[in-house]
């Protein structure tokens, strides 16, 4: 189990737990704490993170801007892999793409998933999925995020 969903494990369930792990998270990754974004759910693989809506993310609009969505999808993406990544291996983010499908607006949720069939333990690269959908389940962006992979790799079996 790697060392982020151990501390997500350990926190979940204490009073403020969650809301310890959510501080702990913004001040790791600064630039993502400036949407505000809360862990609701983390299991190997897969990530649940929510936005609330609130004027310092909004655009000329009057919707939810498109940066937030991204960085919204791009923690979902990235949360998703590294639950579930070796703790020996680290990745970072390549190539990034974001389709736009409706305006967000109110509470959004991003789920991020690790494609079952890779073994992150030996792949040099990854594609994490995420989707971002609004407070009636109406699917707002899409994203596809390329992640690369280091660290030392498992032998191959061949």
């Amino acid at each position: 189990m790697s060392r982020l969903l151990a501390r997500w494990r350990r926190l979940e369930s204490k009073p403020l737990g969650a809301w310890l792990f959510n501080r702990r998270l913004a001040a790791m990754v600064p630039y993502s704490g400036t949407i505000a974004p809360r862990v609701v759910r983390l299991e190997a693989g897969r990530a649940l993170v929510r936005m609330h809506d609130r004027r310092a993310i909004r655009n000329h609009l009057d919707s939810i801007h498109a940066a937030a969505l991204m960085n919204l999808g791009e923690l979902a993406s990235g949360l998703a892999l590294l639950s579930a990544l070796p703790d020996e291996r680290r990745a970072i983010l390549v190539r990034f793409r974001t389709e736009f499908t409706k305006k967000g607006r109110g509470t959004l949720e991003a789920e991020g998933t690790v494609p079952a069939d890779v073994d992150l333990g030996r792949a040099d690269e990854v594609e994490v999925r995420a989707v971002v959908r609004d407070g009636a389940g109406d699917e707002v962006a899409r994203v596809r995020a390329d992640w690369r992979l280091g660290g030392p790799a498992r032998p191959s079996d061949s």
